[in-house]
């Protein structure tokens, strides 16, 4: 006896057939496509720009007109009027000494001032500041709400029967499916045929 007919007539006797379960595939035409949305909070960049003031420095360098008194200006009119003072015989000529002292060493001084600057003598250099604006951009994280996808209700037709199922994709026009071919387990067997 064949061993598939054995199988087959034990499988009856139990009511199960899985030696002869069968499935594949196929496709169905969608007939409607649902989104199923939820409320979710998203976190967005929100930018713009401001024009804000400010202040730059800005290094200058210029000829010295000898305008400005440094420190070996004022320790040489000192060490000159204390020289000077010394000379004078009278009154009268300690004062002119004194006098004539600290000019001669106010002068020499300050052109010991003028030969150290650092650019050589006659330039000095100075640092401005500026008032300037500038454009900004400044950006903040604004939250809001909104609906997104977490799937799609697929409704489709195989054979003559509708279904519905849950994806987490749109399939499209058509949908791919598993077909499952199983005998139904509680149905009688079926009649013997006799032959003569």
């Amino acid at each position: 006896m064949n061993k598939t007919l054995i199988a087959a007539a034990l499988g009856c006797a139990f009511g199960t057939l899985p030696a002869l379960a069968e499935s594949f595939t196929d496709s169905a035409p969608v007939l409607s496509v649902r989104p199923v949305t939820e409320r979710t909070p998203v976190n967005r960049q929100e930018c713009w720009n401001e024009e804000r003031r400010g202040y730059e420095d800005r290094t200058v360098t210029r000829q010295d007109n000898g305008a400005p008194i440094g420190a070996g200006t004022v320790i040489g009119a000192i060490a000159g009027g204390v020289i000077g003072h010394q000379f004078g015989h009278s009154s009268g000529g300690r004062d002119r000494g004194t006098a004539a002292g600290a000019i001669v060493g106010g002068l020499v001084g300050n052109q010991i001032d003028r030969d150290n600057a650092d650019n050589g003598p006659g330039t000095v250099t100075e640092v401005e500041r500026r008032p300037v604006t500038r454009e900004v951009e400044r950006c903040r994280t604004v939250q809001e709400v909104r609906d997104v996808a977490v799937g799609y209700d697929v409704r489709y037709r195989y054979g003559n029967r509708e279904f519905v199922t849950r994806m987490p994709f749109d399939p499209g026009r058509r949908i791919r499916i598993a077909v499952d071919v199983n005998p139904v387990a509680d149905q009688p067997p079926p009649p013997p045929v006799y032959r003569r």
